[in-house]
């Protein structure tokens, strides 16, 4: 895992947090490789809730690093990068921006500071990743194209009202209280949460964007497997392929 997000497991519940304060938590692709990591190892561990989070108060993310933009952002998003089937709740703080609120939107529940702001700048800088349209599905139309196409900040009071996040707390308090929202679900039903998680992913409307970058993920893992060099080897040396499924 890149060094530039940690992962720390208690009492049934990881603290995932990007540790880049010194650039507002910029997205490079270090940062977006260390995030799937943790995505997978939360998916495949026993923690039953996540967080996360984001080192200084300054700011959750300032979207992506411009100076080294990552190259796929999204295999860092949850449920996009890797699909879960666990609940994650955001604890945001500060600047919240792009491709910030992209990892915001995509976990299922959000707790933000009162001076938190919210931001989606794209169409001021001529850049658009597509991911970000979703939020149409999430929150009134309206208020989404106010936010996706004016390029103007929306406050923590705003946010909560149109509820883009479920609750606002005293700056340096969101993430004790997002702990706190996870500890309750981690002692709830796996079986329930994961479904009513499916159910839900299954139903919101995704963006363009999310269908193909799911896509890209599904057909990497046969572009990454031991069966796709096997087929290869194979064909080299003109003998049957023995194939695991692996």
């Amino acid at each position: 895992m890149s060094d530039l997000v940690s992962y720390d497991a208690d009492d049934g519940v990881a603290l995932i947090r990007i540790n880049r304060p010194e650039r507002l938590n910029a997205l490079n692709d270090d940062v977006i490789e260390g995030l799937r990591d943790a995505w997978i190892r939360f998916r495949d561990g026993d923690e039953r809730a996540a967080v996360l989070a984001a080192a200084g108060d300054r700011a959750f993310c300032a979207g992506a690093d411009l100076t080294a933009p990552p190259a796929d952002m999204s295999r860092g998003v949850p449920d996009i990068g890797v699909e879960l089937d666990k609940p994650v709740v955001a604890a945001v703080q500060g600047h919240c921006v792009g491709g910030g609120w992209v990892l915001v939107q995509n976990c299922d529940m959000a707790v933000a500071t009162t001076d938190a702001q919210f931001l989606y700048p794209e169409a001021r800088a001529g850049i658009f990743g597509g991911i970000g349209a979703s939020v149409a599905s999430r929150i009134p139309h309206k208020v989404a194209m106010e936010f996706l196409m004016l390029g103007e900040p929306i406050t923590a009071a705003r946010a909560y009202e149109v509820g883009m996040v479920n609750k606002l707390v005293e700056p340096g308090a969101h993430v004790g209280e997002a702990l706190r929202i996870a500890k309750v679900l981690a002692g709830q039903a796996p079986l329930v949460l994961a479904q009513m998680k499916r159910f839900s992913r299954d139903v919101v409307t995704r963006s363009p964007a999310e269908d193909a970058a799911i896509v890209r993920r599904d057909l990497a893992v046969i572009g990454g497997s031991e069966d796709r060099k096997e087929g290869a080897a194979a064909f080299k040396e003109k003998r049957p392929p023995k194939f695991r499924g692996v």
